[in-house]
């Protein structure tokens, strides 16, 4: 049981580093005019990565401004997710595997 919590939850932050990731090429892409928010579907990713990104973006985004007008933001989300799915989980979750297995 504890095992499979801890899989979960590595997933969905594995699954939000990809979110990260994808929404920041996007924004990218949609600044250099390379693809159009106008198009439907594009839109629909866009507000889907932002919904998904924001309520952890916006935390870092208060105590770090942009730099030159570049957001620096994701790249410290994304140390810190790794940071915690690479200690944190397993010290959360290892008296949970012992005891459920």
């Amino acid at each position: 049981m504890g095992s499979f919590l801890f899989f979960v939850v590595s997933g969905l932050m594995t699954a939000l580093v990809w979110a990260i990731i994808i929404s920041a090429i996007l924004s990218w892409l949609v600044a250099f005019d390379v693809i159009n928010l106008r198009n439907q579907f594009v839109y629909n990713i866009s507000r889907f990565l932002d919904a998904v990104t924001r309520p952890i973006l916006r935390p870092f985004q208060r105590f770090i401004p942009p730099l030159g007008g570049v957001d620096i933001t994701p790249i410290i989300a994304l140390l810190v997710i790794q940071g915690a799915q690479m200690y944190l989980l397993p010290l959360i979750f290892q008296p949970l595997i012992a005891v459920a297995g």
